[in-house]
């Protein structure tokens, strides 16, 4: 992977990443158009890009962080603490998926086009349904549909499905908020992905650091992950603003026209 290739990657990570689109499965398709291996050579370039955008999600987010903070740091049952109870909750499913299961996932399943493609199918299906369902409003995402949004979570790790556009469409057809869903579905794939970068970092540790980074020079990470923390800036503010004026029917659309693109380019 040169410089170039890391730059643009690194963007789409950015981008991807809080766009309902799959950011997994957008850089599995910019791997495969540029040739690159999806696999153990860019491991340390994915976990860079990944971290990036968790960076990026701090920068945006640092109010709702430190109302957190200051909240939790009363140790009394208020808003903040119900807040970040339904967090740790909606990150029950992801932890178990994530342990003890997400290597079985990608041997079953793989991470080519044609899975990438069928998967983005899926997450148009279900941002569709997000958009023309009117469920009744709630005030407040309660206990039981944050374990259900973390379900969500839980199976984009399919390469192509959408960590952002299952949790908030999960939301939405649950009847919370708009104005809440982006907030806590962002805040809320902090620690899984803190969490996968750990364990492929210990992964990286037992086989060793020089087929993780063979693949790609320090430069071309750091360009990578650069451009994954700008652009997942802007996409996070962006995204926010979207979600709140439910818009969310265009990358409904943008994701059934590559996913058809991703099914019949594997054919």
């Amino acid at each position: 992977m040169d410089t170039l290739q890391a730059f643009v990657l690194g963007i789409i990570q950015g981008l991807t990443e809080y766009l309902p689109v799959s950011s997994s499965g957008h850089l599995t398709i910019g791997s495969y158009f540029f040739g690159l291996e999806d696999g153990e050579s860019n491991l340390m370039f994915v976990i860079a890009v990944h971290l990036a955008t968790v960076l990026s999600t701090l920068v945006i987010l640092w109010k709702d962080i430190v109302w957190l903070i200051k909240g939790c740091l009363k140790f009394q049952w208020n808003d903040e603490m119900k807040y970040l109870v339904n967090i740790i909750i909606s990150m029950i499913p992801i932890g178990i998926v994530g342990v003890f299961f997400k290597d079985a996932v990608e041997e079953v399943f793989g991470s080519g086009l044609f899975v990438v493609g069928l998967m983005l199918l899926l997450t148009a299906t279900l941002l569709t349904f997000s958009y023309y369902a009117k469920p009744r409003q709630k005030e407040n995402i309660s206990m039981k549909d944050a374990f259900i949004i973390g379900l969500s979570q839980a199976c984009a790790v399919m390469p192509g499905l959408s960590r952002s556009g299952s949790t908030i469409a999960t939301g939405l057809l649950l009847g919370n908020k708009k104005e809440k869903l982006a907030q806590f579905s962002f805040l809320m794939v902090i620690p899984p992905i803190v969490g996968e970068a750990l364990l492929d970092c210990l992964k990286i540790a037992k086989d060793g650091y020089e087929t993780a980074m063979a693949g790609i020079s320090p430069i071309s990470m750091l360009v990578g992950f650069l451009a994954a923390f700008v652009v997942g800036c802007l996409a996070c503010k962006w995204m926010i603003n979207i979600v709140k004026k439910g818009k969310l029917i265009y990358f409904a659309i943008y994701c059934a026209i590559v996913g058809s693109i991703c099914v019949i380019s594997s054919l």
